[in-house]
């Protein structure tokens, strides 16, 4: 092997032991291993898939492409290691039929890194909701409360402000419905009964007594996924850590929440739909996102920040904007701890409300 070619392996390796750090740190012993164990592999088995592409995304949808053949059915040995196909088979052990199945399927696999991973992860509606509520603190009338310390929007008299949601990057648009959710933390629960409860949400409060009502629910995603569709909702359980059972019972549970919860995603990129974004008079105008930001190019990044600026902008006490987003410190990268970030105008500084995993249980606030 030459030396381009040595450094090629060497790469590959750090970023497989660095993906297994990481799936440790998020609780699914059954990746850490298989990528421990594809670390150091001597063959060719997992190269032939990935190549050169040994981004954080391109391995998550190497896990995800095979997962989706377990689900699929189609090789039924490594099934047997995987809890979502009820499999009863020792998970660490997966790695030789893992392995197998890297190698008879290695252009399919190959084939499905061209799409970045759908993870329409229901444990981030934690931060989210909590910014949410932090938001509508902020825009209810002026004698419920005093102003919210470091966010400028005047408080307004009459009713509270409505939200006006918009999400990019919103894959079947689970999370647009995330109001909808039961919450529990240390001091009892937010949210309506609901099928989807997430345990151990918050630690510290957000704003729970503030009045939150959501008129409109729109998102946009470059493929996005019916969540009626089982083909779609393959998909989208290909991407939760098959050992991680509880996180794969609330994402079947916000396929029931999202059949009873009108909301819409149109296909189109973050910047396109957000194009001409602009206040709404009686409306507080809130886009949102997390663990997208990474997945753009830092041109569309751009064209994202300057339509938000934008509309934030020409904001009025009476039609405020915001911005939350549950994203890594280096929203270029897929870090394993992620901050809930709010911009609000008038005013639009930016806090850092609190953080999270990535996959947003619990979320401390500060």
């Amino acid at each position: 092997m030459g030396k381009s070619g040595s450094r090629g392996a060497a790469e590959t390796r750090r970023a497989l032991l660095a993906q297994a750090r990481a799936s440790a740190d998020l609780g699914s012993p059954m990746y850490s291993e298989l990528l421990t164990r594809a670390a150091g592999d001597p063959g060719a088995a997992v190269t032939e898939v990935l190549g050169e592409r040994t981004g954080t995304g391109y391995i998550l949808g190497m896990l995800g492409t095979v997962h989706r053949l377990v689900l699929e059915g189609r090789v039924p040995e490594l099934a047997a290691h995987y809890p979502t196909a009820g499999g009863t088979e020792d998970p660490l052990e997966a790695w030789p039929a893992f392995r197998a199945v890297l190698s008879e399927h290695a252009a399919e696999i190959r084939a499905g890194l061209a799409d970045p991973p759908q993870t329409n992860e229901v444990g981030r509606a934690a931060p989210l909701v909590g910014g949410l509520l932090t938001i509508a603190d902020a825009c209810r009338p002026a004698p419920a409360r005093p102003p919210v310390p470091r966010l400028p929007v005047k408080p307004l008299p009459g009713e509270p402000l409505p939200v006006r949601l918009l999400e990019i990057g919103a894959s079947a648009g689970l999370n647009l419905r995330a109001d909808r959710f039961r919450l529990l933390h240390e001091s009892g629960a937010y949210g309506p009964e609901s099928p989807v409860v997430l345990p151990d949400a918050w630690r510290g409060l957000p704003p729970v007594d503030a009045p939150l009502s959501i008129t409109e629910r729109r998102g946009c995603d470059p493929n996005p996924l019916d969540p009626a569709s089982p083909a779609a909702r393959r998909r989208l359980l290909s991407y939760v850590w098959p050992d991680q059972a509880a996180r794969a019972a609330r994402l079947r549970a916000a396929f029931e929440v999202a059949a009873a919860v009108p909301a819409t995603v149109v296909q189109a990129g973050a910047a396109d739909f957000l194009e001409g974004l602009a206040p709404r008079e009686g409306v507080v105008t809130v886009v949102w996102h997390s663990t997208m930001r990474a997945y753009l190019s830092d041109e569309e990044g751009a064209r994202v920040d300057r339509s938000i600026e934008r509309a934030g902008a020409a904001a009025t006490p009476d039609a405020p904007v915001a911005h939350l987003s549950f994203e890594g410190r280096d929203a270029s990268r897929l870090d394993v701890l992620h901050v809930v970030t709010l911009r609000l105008w008038p005013g639009g500084e930016r806090v850092v409300l609190g953080e999270a995993p990535s996959h947003g249980l619990p979320t401390t606030w500060y």
